[in-house]
């Protein structure tokens, strides 16, 4: 319900903006503005989803392999102890728990590719336990909000846009890894606030051993990055996409070798897996149209840069630096549209330089927090969720408070 309500007052917020702008500007051309920023997002619509086809007919295909040799049950044997704290109402062994495990290993590794695939098996893993379809589980809830704050270890594409725009900016030695320690604290202490925010709502016992290691782990991997040196930093960025990839790739080898020492008809199982996941794509597309209307409706009103306006003068009234506001479109827009987000921080960047204090936080931002109305559409679309409870709600918590944290962040490095 929640999410509807949110769906409504985008558009009628929209709306209202946009005869507003008309009434006091005589600006008609908004309207069509407005009217082709809807065109593109149903069209944008449909190329993620066309996108998303053929990694997802090949993910399923693959898992489909990995269920039939039997590696999604030894995996999930494995990372039960962990998982079991964090989704209690989940049964020991069950298949959720591998896809589970490699969705999350996926988004800490920054592969979006194999994240999201991953991450939709989970979803309709979790549906098959869920008891009332149309409502989401504990279970579903939290995957879905830790997916909104999932930690990623390095903000790979974020670094690549800073490279090069200091190259076509003209700058020499620039370290685009620089920005490295400061998003990862934004984004793992995003994941702790979405995680607190729905385990408080579950009731979660936080006092387990693995969610106390998942703590501790957190702090002493954040402790040790701190330590590091600019050149080492610049080194783990680039070289976390090759061990990222190697161990996609190594994940593949081992599941086709795993069927065939098991004399597993590999084919017609990739086939088999292969289109459900085409069905899964057809299923997410409405969803995923719907939602991206109501933000394209908000976003070409005007609507944003009302909201950026009136938070810049309250900011101003108060006495506090204002330096800050400029990186704020990035922040609010995030949940709002990864695509827009990212045209928003080139914008910050080249109108600021990438170097600037501006440009820094704002790259944080980026790549510390998430799509959070997108993988809400998408996951919870994918299984015909309609009742999201609290999700959006944990979900746009985790996303404040990351923005938040991102602005404290940004000061304490580069103040």
């Amino acid at each position: 319900m929640a999410l509807n309500y949110t769906w409504a007052l985008l558009i009628i917020i929209g709306f209202i903006v946009a005869i507003g702008q008309y009434l006091t500007t005589g600006n008609a051309e908004i309207f069509q503005k407005m009217l082709t920023g809807i065109f593109d997002s149903s069209k944008t619509s449909f190329q993620i989803c066309l996108g998303l086809a053929g990694i997802m007919t090949f993910w399923m295909g693959i898992m489909k392999i990995g269920e039939k040799a039997g590696l999604l049950n030894l995996l999930a044997r494995a990372m039960s102890p962990f998982f079991r704290a964090i989704y209690p109402s989940v049964p020991a062994g069950d298949k959720s728990l591998s896809s589970l495990s490699m969705n999350f290993s996926a988004n800490m590794l920054g592969l979006d590719n194999a994240a999201t695939p991953l991450g939709l098996q989970a979803m309709r893993d979790l549906q098959e336990l869920n008891k009332e379809k149309e409502t989401a589980s504990d279970a579903q809830l939290m995957f879905l909000v830790l997916n909104t704050a999932g930690v990623t270890i390095i903000p790979t594409s974020v670094i690549a846009l800073r490279q090069s725009m200091a190259i076509e900016q003209g700058l020499v030695d620039f370290n685009g890894a620089d920005i490295f320690i400061p998003t990862l604290m934004v984004t793992y202490f995003g994941f702790l606030v979405a995680f607190l925010c729905v385990a408080w709502f579950q009731k979660i016992n936080l006092l387990r051993w693995p969610i106390i290691a998942m703590f501790g782990l957190g702090a002493l991997m954040i402790g040790v990055l701190s330590n590091m040196s600019g050149a080492a930093m610049t080194g783990l960025g680039t070289s976390i996409g090759y061990i990222g990839s190697f161990i996609i790739l190594a994940m593949i080898m081992i599941f086709v070798f795993s069927g065939f020492y098991k004399k597993i008809n590999m084919y017609d199982a990739f086939v088999e897996g292969g289109k459900d996941g085409f069905q899964l794509v057809i299923s997410i597309a409405p969803y995923l149209v719907v939602m991206l209307f109501a933000v394209s409706v908000f976003r070409t009103s005007g609507g944003l840069e009302y909201l950026m306006n009136g938070i810049r003068n309250l900011v101003a009234m108060t006495g506090l630096d204002t330096r800050f506001v400029k990186a704020l479109p990035v922040g609010l827009m995030k949940p709002l549209s990864g695509s827009g987000a990212r045209g928003i921080l080139v914008d910050v960047m080249k109108a600021n330089g990438v170097e600037s204090f501006v440009s820094k936080v704002a790259c944080i931002i980026q790549g510390g927090t998430e799509t959070t109305f997108y993988i809400l559409a998408v996951y919870f679309g994918s299984v015909g969720i309609k009742n999201s409870r609290y999700a959006l709600f944990c979900g746009l918590v985790a996303d404040f408070a990351a923005l938040i944290i991102a602005i404290f962040v940004g000061y304490a490095f580069w103040g």
